[in-house]
């Protein structure tokens, strides 16, 4: 999801980018293939690392507690681009745990780099798209938080559709939070901020914890400011973030 990443890759038709002659996908995938070549060092992150931190995807409910370790509060995270901003954060909050769902290979394995590198172990990856993730390996009620930032923003209109904060994936969202989890997004396209601020609002599990009257929330500390995000931030651009609470059940 990292904006950074090439994205050369032809589309696959009946995916997210497929041309406007294919029919328009059953579903929002959460992620679109990319082009991009492993470095020596991912690829060694990879053999090294990755039977500790790779969680294949089983199709079959996940024990938490048992893939991390421990007992912790658990981040899903969809789409984690190079795996910077995901680094940054699992530091700054050792006491959380971290599922990062992500599909392109390169991203994959910086992270599982960044991972040896910064000595980690709450984090795990599952190369696999989060939808299914959410549907099959995940219980309802058992996340303490989702992290989504900078999603493609499919910068034409007719390509909105596309984009992925649609209802149907707040609500799945919503309803595997605890009640007080939390739904992080980020976004530097403005038109793609006001629809997750739509879509988000009207989801009625979720309350907005913005005060101030444009919807929008401060960045949160804990989310770092990233290359991509710093130029862009240096040519004028803005960036908006959004965080959305579960209700507790009474209140939905």
């Amino acid at each position: 999801m990292d904006p950074t990443d090439p994205a050369g890759a032809p589309p696959v038709p009946g995916e997210l980018g497929a041309p406007d002659d294919v029919a328009h996908p059953k579903r929002i995938k959460t992620f679109v293939r990319r082009a991009g070549r492993t470095t020596t060092g991912q690829a060694k992150a990879f053999e090294t690392l990755g039977p500790r931190f790779l969680q294949p995807y089983t199709g079959e409910r996940l024990d938490l507690e048992a893939t991390f370790g421990r007992t912790a509060p658990t981040v899903l995270e969809i789409g984690f681009g190079m795996g910077e901003a995901t680094a940054h954060i699992a530091n700054v909050k050792p006491d959380t745990d971290f599922l990062c769902c992500e599909v392109h290979e390169p991203g994959v394995g910086a992270l599982l780099k960044r991972i040896g590198e910064q000595g980690q172990t709450n984090i795990r990856i599952v190369q696999h798209d989060a939808v299914d993730v959410l549907d099959h390996m995940l219980a309802d009620d058992s996340l303490a938080g989702v992290h989504i930032f900078f999603p493609d923003p499919w910068h034409k209109k007719r390509h909105s559709k596309r984009r992925l904060i649609q209802p149907p994936l707040v609500r799945k969202l919503a309803l595997h939070l605890k009640a007080g989890g939390y739904i992080h997004c980020a976004t530097d396209w403005q038109p793609y901020a006001r629809q997750m601020l739509e879509v988000l609002s009207a989801e009625t599990l979720l309350a907005n914890t913005a005060t101030g009257a444009d919807g929008y929330a401060a960045k949160p500390d804990y989310r770092p400011l990233t290359k991509f995000e710093n130029r862009g931030i240096k040519l004028g651009h803005g960036v908006w973030d959004l965080v959305f609470t579960r209700r507790a059940a009474e209140a939905a």
